[in-house]
């Protein structure tokens, strides 16, 4: 294994990527110092206080502030004056017609560009377009300054756990000597590492995500089949899984795929192949599957309610875009219940760790008063708490009787124990059909 060598650090942006980044990096041994221009943010991550819901990074951010490996300063300037390597985690978000926009990235390679040391590293850890790693290093002007691609595969609510024992490490770069100088930095780790040239590192993350995104679409589309067909997408999924050609992950049905990566990635990745001329059918196909699988949710909820959410009372469990996080960044859940809205429905909404104000709905704190009076309840994000509600109360608090299930989260026999009915995906005898 290369031994790896304690090293000066920057780290640009404090988001969910860049904290989790320089608090993992700093628990590694190395000295980190995480850049931010937003002063109060600063300042609160200095006295400890961190404001993403991430198991164990708060823990990271005070330990490596105690051990004097880990500091936080106003300003990427700030920041890069004798680091060795610098991580650009600046956010790239979806642009006009579904392109990434880079001005951030831009924007901090203009501002170091004079006060970067000699022979520093420059690591883009965003998710960039193919070819971005060329741009920086243009925008920089700097000969002695090299780019490499080091792209994130970190997951909301187990980032500290992903960063830490990762499946591999992608570096790439067209200097092979600093990306074997940035792939050590992570030697501790004792994860297979792949070298390869800045494009193909570039085009690693957007693959993978549009391959998980396709995964998650086709599951869904699935799901849809089983309800008409007769079959349970429950058992289709567990049939599926034990194929290692396929494998288990990602084969959950539910309402749709969204997140900070998944969205803007697949919407990206298109306008990268429509540059260069290729029409990738697939990926586009993959989107609207997405809009599909919403839509058939607000359809499960309006046959719960008659055919018509015109003034009815809905209630809803979750809006994050997933358990174990308050991201609510392109969430389907957030999509469906805003879907709901459009089409008449008064919702009041309860998640544990959204504390809003959220447009469009009641958001209250407590989910007993978030199903009082529904017509419908539905289920948008699969917290645990979710589970051990009491049936019985809801039951007796609600004016109708139906619980639409959009991730096949809960026990249809508890809800069935409770005079309720149990409306789930993929399941051909709780389908859309039985309300209509």
């Amino acid at each position: 294994m290369t031994r790896m060598f304690a090293r000066r650090i920057a780290v640009v942006g404090t988001g969910y990527v860049g904290l989790t980044t320089g608090a993992c990096l700093a628990s590694l041994g190395h000295r980190v110092v995480c850049a931010d221009v937003d002063q109060l943010k600063v300042a609160r991550l200095r006295a400890g206080q961190v404001d993403i819901l991430e198991p164990g990074l708060a823990e990271l951010v005070v330990e490596g502030q105690a051990a004097g490996r880990l500091e936080f300063v106003v300003g990427a300037a700030a920041a890069v004056a004798d680091a060795e390597v610098v991580f650009f985690c600046l956010p790239t978000p979806m642009g006009a017609g579904g392109a990434a926009d880079l001005s951030a990235v831009e924007s901090v390679a203009a501002e170091i560009s004079d006060v970067l040391p000699y022979g520093a590293i420059i690591v883009t850890k965003s998710t960039v377009p193919v070819g971005t790693s060329g741009r920086v290093r243009a925008l920089l002007g700097r000969e002695d300054v090299a780019v490499v691609s080091n792209p994130e595969f970190l997951r909301e609510g187990t980032a500290v756990r992903d960063f830490l024992h990762p499946d591999r490490i992608v570096v790439g770069s067209d200097s092979p000597s600093a990306a074997e100088r940035v792939a050590a930095l992570f030697a501790k780790l004792g994860a297979p590492t792949v070298l390869m040239d800045a494009a193909s590192a570039e085009m690693v993350k957007y693959a993978a995500n549009c391959f998980l995104a396709m995964k998650l679409s086709y599951v869904n589309a699935v799901a849809e089949l089983c309800e008409l067909l007769g079959a349970d997408i429950e058992s289709v999924s567990e049939g599926m899984g034990y194929d290692k050609r396929i494998g288990q992950s990602f084969l959950r049905p539910g309402p749709g795929w969204g997140g900070s990566c998944l969205p803007k990635d697949t919407h990206a990745m298109v306008q990268i192949a429509e540059a260069v001329g290729v029409d990738f059918g697939l990926i586009r196909s993959t989107i609207e599957a997405n809009v599909r699988a919403q839509l058939r949710i607000v359809d499960k909820v309006r046959a719960a309610c008659g055919g018509s959410l015109a003034g009815v009372r809905i209630g809803v469990l979750g809006l994050a875009f997933k358990a174990g996080t308050n991201d609510l960044r392109d969430s389907p859940a957030l999509a469906v219940a805003e879907q709901l809205v459009l089409d008449g429905a008064e919702l009041t909404a309860f998640d544990p760790e959204v504390t809003g104000p959220v447009a469009g709905m009641l958001l209250v704190d407590d989910p007993y008063q978030a199903v009082k009076g529904a017509e419908a309840v539905v289920l948008l994000t699969d917290w645990p708490v979710f589970r051990t509600l009491d049936w019985t109360r809801v039951a007796e608090l609600m004016d109708g009787h139906v619980i639409v299930d959009a991730r096949n989260h809960l026990d249809a026999d508890a809800l069935a124990r409770a005079g309720l009915l149990h409306s789930g995906v993929g399941r051909a005898s709780l389908g859309v059909t039985q309300f209509s």
